[in-house]
């Protein structure tokens, strides 16, 4: 097996706990559908959040869905002018025996354009 990473991102509506984790809920379950991965093929997670979200961890919906023992770290954004606002990023470590090329990074809600951003 070989460590691939997953990507993600999503937006909350507001800042509120109820908002952040049913965003990052709904990111990881389609992370994990539309990529086949058994939660014990996770060695760890990255989540960072805009610095506009500040009311719950993100980490905190990966536990409430069972990944208890996935090693899960938190931690903000890059400021950088004109950037998604309310925007919940991942970045998950798999064990998986797929190519990188097979792998589904997942970008939801407002997120979406996030892929087509031009980069200098």
């Amino acid at each position: 097996m070989t460590v691939r990473g997953v990507r993600g991102a999503t937006t909350a509506d507001e800042n509120s706990r109820s908002a952040i984790l049913n965003a990052t809920s709904e990111l990881l379950k389609e992370i994990v559908d539309r990529n086949d991965i058994s939660v014990d093929d996770i060695a760890s997670v990255l989540f960072t959040t805009t610095a506009d979200l500040n009311a719950e961890f993100p980490a905190a919906a990966a536990r409430e869905i069972g990944w208890e023992n996935v090693a899960l770290m938190c931690g903000h954004e890059m400021s950088v002018p004109d950037a998604q606002e309310r925007c919940i990023r991942v970045m998950l470590l798999i064990n998986t025996r797929k190519s990188a090329k097979d792998i589904e990074n997942v970008y939801l809600r407002d997120a979406i354009g996030l892929r087509d951003r031009p980069t200098n």
